[in-house]
């Protein structure tokens, strides 16, 4: 997949690809204009929102609603080496969610394949090029 990053004013940072735009921008506090969330803030919501998906097929594919049912991530920041050191993700359900599928579910949010990536990280080449 291809991606063409930009920087459209300040401090804020466009990333097209797909026909899509994702906007980020910093908080004020740090130079930026707040108009969107930050990178890092659109890394968190990729791993909540890719469990989320695995989630809502999950549930699809027993005939299960999916209505009610919420995912709250929070994260524990390691100020000393300046970086998450843990990730919680719950998965809320409603009273009437059948309980013999509750492990299952945290087995299906699991696959996410933004956890995977991050369990073995890919090999990242960075280099400079000429923009002709």
């Amino acid at each position: 997949m291809g991606m063409k990053v930009y920087f459209p004013g300040n401090k804020k940072v466009y990333a097209d690809f797909n026909g899509f735009t994702v906007q980020t921008d910093q908080p004020v506090y740090g130079g930026g204009d707040g108009t969107a969330p930050a990178p890092f803030e659109v890394f968190l919501a990729s791993l909540a929102t890719c469990a989320g998906i695995y989630v809502k097929g999950f549930c699809d594919s027993r005939g299960i609603s999916a209505e009610g049912i919420t995912l709250e991530q929070d994260i524990d920041y390691d100020r000393a080496r300046g970086r998450i050191s843990k990730i919680t993700l719950d998965i809320k359900v409603p009273e009437s969610f059948p309980t013999q599928y509750y492990d299952a579910l945290v087995r299906s949010a699991s696959q996410c394949a933004v956890k995977k990536t991050l369990q073995d990280p890919p090999e990242f080449e960075i280099k400079t090029v000429l923009n002709n």
